[in-house]
């Protein structure tokens, strides 16, 4: 093999001991002698301590300077030689080569900022789960564990297993009328998981979906994000505006909306809405996606039937999930699709990731089967009843009246609105002043103009620090509000005008 050539033509003289660095961030801990000592090598080398086509220590002199042994030297110096690090040339020894491949060497780790949840006080998806209901899923979950059977050991059925998707038929028809096949549910990690698959059996790239407006921005980015075009449909008092819908997009193969509980305002569709979108749905041929928002969480009266009850499973796909009503963290969701999808959807969910996962699937089913889960939403709707009173109470007189909190009959959250001609900019100072969390009612709205206020949650969290952190958005509402009315001028009617122009809201976007 030819010598690697240097800067001087005279054979470089071997530098009596190389600049190591063994217990460095580069440097395995605990490691084999021989994975360290590479590791110590590469390092040096990247770094330019020894440069290309210099020569490296002898295998004996380079063990009685490390206090390796000597095998564990050559077999550093093998590795540096396949990764093209280092040349040996026969007689001569082994050398730095002429090109190093810097970044193996050197792993940069990429700088990514990632903006985490939200849990402090007022966020949404927030939960609590009963100590009782904990113990019995702990048992369940231990019981299943113990007796971990084949079903774990291969590749299941897309749809999921069927004892939790027969538990589940049977909750949705005690719960929300839906009488549906237990082969009609399919399992996924949650709403949107289950969106994207089902959207990705019945649409092509490019077709239109209506959303609501203002409405839920995940959906709507999901949806965009694989490939369709979702069109805002104005919401009002009894639900989406369907006639909107078709004038603004006559032409849509499906609608996603939230009718049991709208996100974000809280309103329920009203039953002459509901017949009106199935209608539609019929007509055009086209899906409503019914996500079931929060519907167990309902305070005051019996909760409307499902949109998909209503229906009978023909042009809607309904979606729920564990997430509120156990906990996120099992990533459980669900669907109940049309017989004529069953088909197409499980071969969409097959093709995207085989399967969901089987661990936790029979400690749910326990629940739902032993009781155990009505139980623990019978004791949560108690705990998140008194929790959005307060909240709610808490708001209206620590901010004198300025805030308008209308008080939900479902749900795990609440709007409090300001007064429709004040500059949303005036919310969103008020939130940043107050450090708190939940979301601006602004940021929900994309063509419509959007109204001042705030979506608050009051579940999972202990109502001393909800009552706390509402009197400081109060706090921080008011001295906005005091503010911008202050620097206010009068015109030559007596009419108040801001001293500065604030951006239009009212634009579409």
């Amino acid at each position: 093999m030819r010598k690697i050539p240097t800067n001087s033509r005279k054979p470089a003289a071997r530098k009596p001991e190389l600049p190591l660095d063994l217990t460095g961030a580069h440097v395995t801990p605990g490691a084999a002698s021989q994975q360290r000592l590479y590791q110590a090598l590469c390092h040096t080398i990247v770094g330019g301590l020894v440069k290309p086509g210099e020569p490296l220590p002898p295998s004996r002199a380079l063990a009685k300077q490390t206090g390796f042994r000597r095998n564990a030297v050559t077999t550093a110096y093998e590795r540096l030689i396949a990764d093209g690090f280092a040349v040996a040339t026969t007689g001569s020894g082994t050398f730095v080569a002429a090109r190093i491949p810097a970044q193996a060497g050197t792993p940069r780790r990429a700088k990514i900022a990632i903006e985490p949840p939200q849990h402090n006080a007022l966020s949404l998806g927030c939960t609590h789960i009963d100590e009782r209901a904990l113990q019995r899923f702990r048992a369940f979950a231990g019981r299943r564990l113990r007796a971990f059977g084949s079903e774990h050991l291969h590749y299941g059925d897309p749809r999921g297993s069927g004892e939790l998707r027969a538990a589940i038929s049977d909750h949705l028809l005690s719960a929300r009328g839906l009488r549906c096949d237990p082969d009609q549910i399919m399992l996924a990690s949650g709403t949107l998981h289950a969106l994207r698959i089902v959207l990705g059996a019945i649409l092509k790239p490019g077709d239109q979906v209506w959303c609501e407006d203002p409405g839920y921005p995940a959906a709507r980015r999901a949806i965009e994000h694989c490939g369709y075009r979702p069109v805002s449909v104005p919401v009002d008092g009894a639900g989406m505006r369907v006639d909107k819908g078709r004038v603004s997009a006559p032409a849509a193969r499906a609608a996603y909306v939230t009718p049991s509980h709208q996100f974000p305002l809280g309103v329920q569709m009203s039953m002459p809405r509901r017949l009106e979108l199935l209608d539609w749905a019929r007509d055009a041929s086209a899906f409503v996606f019914e996500d079931d928002y929060d519907s167990e969480f309902r305070y005051d009266g019996a909760p409307l039937l499902s949109l998909a009850g209503i229906d009978h499973l023909r042009r809607v796909i309904y979606m729920g999930t564990f997430a509120k009503t156990l906990f996120p963290g099992l990533r459980i969701g669900y669907c109940a699709l049309p017989e004529a999808l069953i088909g197409p959807v499980t071969e969409a969910r097959a093709a995207l990731d085989r399967f969901p996962a089987t661990l936790m699937e029979g400690a749910v089913a326990d629940m739902l089967n032993s009781g155990a889960f009505a139980a623990n939403l019978r004791k949560s709707r108690k705990l998140y009843r008194e929790a959005r009173d307060m909240l709610a109470s808490t708001l209206t007189s620590a901010s004198e009246g300025e805030l308008t909190v209308p008080v939900p009959s479902q749900g795990l959250h609440l709007v409090a609105r300001l007064d429709p001609a004040t500059d949303p900019l005036i919310a969103a100072q008020a939130k940043a002043a107050a450090g708190v969390g939940g979301w601006l009612l602004a940021e929900t709205y994309h063509r419509a103009r959007p109204l001042p206020g705030f979506v608050l949650g009051f579940s999972g969290h202990p109502v001393p620090q909800l009552v706390a952190s509402a009197e400081q958005l109060a706090k921080t509402t008011l001295a906005a509000l005091r503010a911008t009315r202050k620097v206010s001028v009068k015109d030559p009617r007596g009419r108040a005008l801001g001293e500065s122009q604030l951006p239009d809201y009212g634009r579409p976007r």
